[in-house]
């Protein structure tokens, strides 16, 4: 059955392949009809990988500390404004940036923080297997839901080695993995790569932040129906609420420490079948995300987004030149007004919302 699907009609889409009925013989010889539930590829099941999560900043106190009160605080407020999980170590947390015992405390204190309301992924980027596996199991002891596992980086492998390396550790690590796909920064994961990892259970889903919405599409075509559960996460808040249209779990999105409501709208939006709401609030959202990201050293822009809600970040470890600063500075009042403007609006949409609610009663 040929089917004219357009992009964001997922509601008849989804409809369409539901309904595909055939007839077949039952037990008496007679006819009836029979359901062909082949899996809904624009349809996720349910799971503990759907909605938003933030990738954490780390904030820094005086002394170039971890400044624990504060992430724990932090961590809080996100939870409060409707995230679904946080996810310690990753790039925006500046892992690179931390040793080895740093990157374990900070999942602790995650853990800690966010105590069974949201789910916890925990970054591992450890420069080989065997310190990878090492991390893993400290993070199963924290609390972790999941670890999120990034390929090898400064050594640029092809597809059999990227494929092997995560082999070993889909086979001996002892809690669920996500893979991450971020070619900016390390080896790429194939689509024909990936399709073989997910047959591996420990691996349960994957965080795509390359932003190419045509390669998800392949991604969740080749497995979903072999794997409904596993969770497709996207990485690129510039075209999340495409990426939901297309069948996405949810994101891993950075502009959430900064404007975590309004990833959350665009979620709550594509999921109550209101697409026109999501690309609005999409559109709205791209030129804060742009503000954060051109210009300024990364995630410097994100960490002014933070602060921009009433946080203290400190300064990032990495050094910057006196220009570099002034610009930082000079940008930050440009995002606070940013951020300022776009949360007016979703308040005036939602007052427009209620009032038509409130028309139709």
């Amino acid at each position: 059955m040929e089917l004219a699907i357009h992009l964001y009609d997922r509601e008849s889409f989804a409809h369409a392949m539901r309904h595909r009925a055939f007839t077949a013989p039952n037990r008496r010889g007679t006819e009836k009809t029979v359901i062909d539930k082949e899996p809904d590829p624009l349809t996720p099941a349910s799971g503990d990988f759907r909605g938003v999560f933030t990738p954490l900043l780390v904030p820094w106190d005086e002394d170039g500390q971890v400044n624990e009160s504060e992430l724990h605080r932090f961590v809080r407020w996100l939870i409060s404004k409707g995230i679904r999980g946080v996810y310690a170590n990753g790039s925006i947390g500046e892992f690179t940036r931390l040793t080895s015992v740093e990157r374990r405390r900070v999942v602790k204190i995650v853990c800690e923080a966010a105590a069974g309301r949201v789910q916890v992924l925990a970054g591992v980027g450890e420069p080989n297997v065997a310190e990878t596996l090492d991390a893993c199991a400290a993070y199963a002891d924290y609390g972790a839901r999941a670890v999120t596992v990034v390929p090898p980086f400064y050594y640029r492998l092809d597809a059999s080695s990227v494929y092997a390396y995560f082999a070993e550790l889909g086979a001996k690590s002892p809690i669920d993995l996500v893979l991450y796909n971020i070619p900016a920064f390390a080896s790429s994961i194939d689509v024909n790569t990936f399709r073989m990892l997910a047959e591996f259970p420990r691996i349960i889903g994957i965080k795509d932040s390359t932003g190419d919405v045509g390669s998800m599409i392949r991604m969740i075509t080749a497995v979903r129906p072999l794997r409904p559960e596993f969770a497709f996460l996207a990485g690129w808040e510039a075209v999340f609420a495409p990426m939901l249209a297309i069948g996405c779990n949810g994101g891993v999105l950075g502009s959430s420490n900064a404007v975590p409501e309004i990833l959350c709208s665009i979620f709550e939006s594509v999921r109550s079948g209101n697409l026109d709401q999501a690309m609005r609030t999409q559109y709205k959202l791209n030129p804060v995300f742009y503000s954060m990201l051109d210009d300024v050293p990364f995630p410097e822009g994100i960490r002014a987004g933070a602060q921009s809600r009433g946080f203290q970040f400190g300064k990032s470890r990495q050094p910057m030149t006196p220009a570099q600063a002034r610009e930082l500075s000079a940008r930050q009042q440009g995002i606070d007004e940013a951020i300022a403007q776009l949360l007016a609006w979703t308040c005036e949409v939602s007052v427009m919302d209620r009032s038509k609610l409130m028309a139709n009663l």
